[in-house]
């Protein structure tokens, strides 16, 4: 009977196997370590892309804060200039109130029955002097002045009768209050 040594056949079979499964494990790792460059590549391109997207919002946000900044300034300038305009739309207003309580204090006086001789105003005062006819044209002339929307408080300091051409009148002081504007 002749004998064959088949071992080294099954030796080199093994070692054949040991080498593929070596070449497929490095082939593996090769494989891993390419996964692994390309992942930390496309990261670190995506991390430079975010830090150049950081340093242009970082960029506008200082632009934009300059321009709040300067919104902020011209809210500033625009309620300055709001008040000033309210100002002298207020004035605008008022500058035309004395010729409107003059006029207003002209007809309340009884025509041909009295007359003012002075108006004397000092902060909401308001001193008339004049003469009237009698004392009942001096009553109607309060009462009229009672009525009217600017004036409060009308009072009598005095009423004395002169002789005035050959005519007996009576020469009267009021003092009345004026009302302050929007009360």
């Amino acid at each position: 009977m002749i004998r064959i040594n088949l071992l080294p056949y099954r030796e080199k079979q093994k070692q054949a196997g040991l080498k593929k499964q070596i070449l497929i494990l490095g082939g593996s790792f090769l494989v891993l370590l390419l996964v692994l460059s390309g992942i930390q590549l496309f990261l670190n391109m995506s991390i430079s892309s975010l830090k150049e997207g950081i340093k242009e919002k970082e960029e506008t946000l200082v632009k934009l804060d300059k321009i709040v900044g300067e919104v902020e300034v011209f809210k500033k300038d625009k309620n300055s200039l709001e008040k000033k305009l309210s100002v002298i739309n207020r004035l605008e207003e008022n500058r035309m109130a004395p010729v409107r309580y003059l006029d207003q204090l002209n007809s309340s006086v009884p025509t041909g029955d009295a007359w003012l001789d002075r108006i004397t105003l000092k902060e909401f005062e308001l001193q008339l002097e004049g003469v009237a006819r009698n004392n009942m044209v001096l009553s109607r002339f309060m009462r009229n002045l009672e009525g009217m929307g600017f004036i409060s408080a009308v009072e009598l300091v005095s009423s004395t009768q002169k002789d005035y051409s050959g005519m007996k009148l009576y020469q009267y002081v009021l003092n009345c209050k004026i009302k302050k504007q929007g009360t």
